[in-house]
């Protein structure tokens, strides 16, 4: 009797096991976009208990509950740069009724002028889509090469190929990940690859069990962080040279130089070391090619254009052929000689590219303005808000010509906002490389979390540069967040921009 009595229950176990597997358990939500009927990635749900849900890249949230199936459950919203419709007690959210393989919807209204995408790294991209069943656009939608999270990404186009390269990275078996750079390359949607409206397909460069590795197989514990990768002519060929750091910490750097992408090994061999004091006379922030009575310049910007070289091998290489943009007297340091402003016979200030020299970028251009040493209409680097009286200290960025616009734009991150301390994002335009910046526009904004080092794509760009395409780092750091956003904390976000809406 006790022994049908067990096959009874085990029978009735396994058919329970079959039953919950092959039906949905979960209530869908999906959070869109009212403008655009897009899904709405890193919108948060929460509910009255506080357990807290995060949409995926699709906008969403697979919810299953305990006890709470086929029950009248309220979800609070929230969601940076976005807002709900609210309810007559004030409360932003919607309440649905549960049912398991259900369906819900929640509209929400954008505030920011830029389109929040998708996440392109770490795990979980569109866990939830994946946990309904549901087709995701990408081939790696919930792991892809032991990627936990990334910071700081630059990016080119190499061989037909976009190369991407990060800073320092996560993976799941220990809190310590990855600190050599990691690197991973995609198609150009005309090579077969997505359209960036849509996603990226990283493929990763990986060890033999398929985890990400390191692209500077460099001899020390010190963090790599790199900068600046450019295309140099070389005899016949083209190489890949990138800026270096190594970094003893986040504030100190005890080795800085130049490196060569080696094409059969796939990582970054060291050419030279450069001079811990000489931090101006090398690549840095994002680099774009431009040709000035008819010779070729690498630029660089972080956001502002400040540091310049002659676009060939030898002058890469050379620290002595690098030009600085500057409003000081030759051969004058800022933090020795900020005091030596250049300034012709009649008093009127002359920024000019000078070697041996250090620039002038809105951080030094502040203080010198604050101390009455630079007069307020002498100023190149303070755009005004075209919205409001701001003008927002941009810090971190990328400089590129827009052929839609017909100027130069930066798409860059500010130092201190009001919202939050470094999570603010602006567009502004000039009418040459060198500024002055008059006019910004804030397209992205954060509740008290940060986002830096925001970076434009322009080999992403779409019918003739109206539409752009930016991604920055998501993070908890420098925010005064206590508790960072799960999966999203710590990994790239891409945002689309129309700039016939811009005004």
């Amino acid at each position: 009797m006790r022994r049908k009595t067990f096959d009874l229950i085990y029978i009735l176990l396994l058919f329970a096991e079959f039953s919950f597997s092959t039906t949905n358990p979960y209530f869908q939500i999906k959070v869109i976009d009212e403008q655009t009927g897009r899904g709405v990635p890193l919108v948060e749900l929460s509910i009255v208990n506080d357990i807290v849900y995060y949409t995926d890249s699709a906008g969403i949230v697979a919810f299953y509950e305990p006890g709470l199936m086929d029950k009248n459950v309220w979800f609070f919203v929230k969601s940076h740069g976005y807002d709900s419709y609210k309810d007559r007690w004030n409360y932003s959210g919607e309440a649905f009724v549960t049912r398991p393989g259900g369906y819900g919807e929640i509209k929400i209204k954008r505030i920011n002028r830029a389109e929040r995408l998708y996440r392109i790294t770490g795990q979980g991209i569109y866990a939830d889509s994946v946990k309904l069943g549901l087709p995701t656009p990408i081939s790696a939608p919930v792991f892809n090469s032991s990627v936990m999270g990334q910071d700081s990404t630059q990016a080119l186009v190499y061989k037909n190929k976009i190369y991407w390269f990060w800073g320092d990275t996560r993976k799941p078996g220990h809190r310590l990940g990855l600190f050599k750079v990691a690197g991973a390359v995609s198609d150009l949607e005309v090579k077969g690859g997505l359209d960036p409206n849509i996603g990226i397909n990283l493929k990763y460069f990986t060890d033999d069990n398929n985890n990400v590795r390191i692209m500077f197989p460099f001899e020390g514990d010190e963090a790599i962080w790199i900068g600046s990768p450019i295309l140099v002519k070389y005899g016949d060929n083209e190489k890949m040279i990138v800026h270096y750091s190594r970094m003893k910490s986040l504030g100190e750097r005890v080795e800085h130089g130049l490196a060569v992408y080696n094409d059969k090994k796939n990582i970054f061999e060291k050419i030279k070391s450069l001079d811990l004091k000489r931090q101006w006379d090398c690549p840095r922030g994002h680099a774009i090619k431009y040709a000035v009575d008819g010779v070729d310049y690498f630029w660089f910007a972080d956001p502002y254009a400040t540091i310049r070289v002659k676009a060939d091998y030898n002058s890469i290489l050379d620290p002595n052929s690098y030009q600085t943009f500057t409003c000081l007297k030759p051969g004058s340091r800022y933090l020795k000689d900020k005091s030596e402003l250049n300034r012709n016979e009649k008093g009127k200030l002359i920024y000019q590219w000078l070697t041996g020299t250090d620039p002038i970028g809105a951080r030094e251009e502040r203080e010198l303005n604050k101390a009455g040493l630079i007069l307020p209409n002498e100023v190149r680097y303070k755009p005004l808000s075209a919205d409001t009286n701001e003008t927002p200290l941009l810090a971190s960025g990328s400089l590129a010509w827009n052929d839609y616009r017909k100027k130069w734009v930066i798409v860059a991150g500010e130092a201190f906002g009001k919202t939050s301390a470094f999570g603010e994002i602006w567009y502004a335009e000039a009418n040459d490389i060198t500024g002055p910046w008059s006019k910004c526009w804030k397209i992205v904004t954060h509740d008290h979390y940060t986002f830096y080092n925001p970076v434009h794509h322009t080999f992403f760009d779409q019918k003739n540069g109206r539409i752009i395409y930016f991604e920055g780092t998501y993070c908890s750091m420098f925010s005064g967040t206590k508790q960072p956003t799960p999966r999203y904390d710590y990994n790239q976000i891409m945002y689309k921009l129309d700039l016939a809406n811009i005004r």
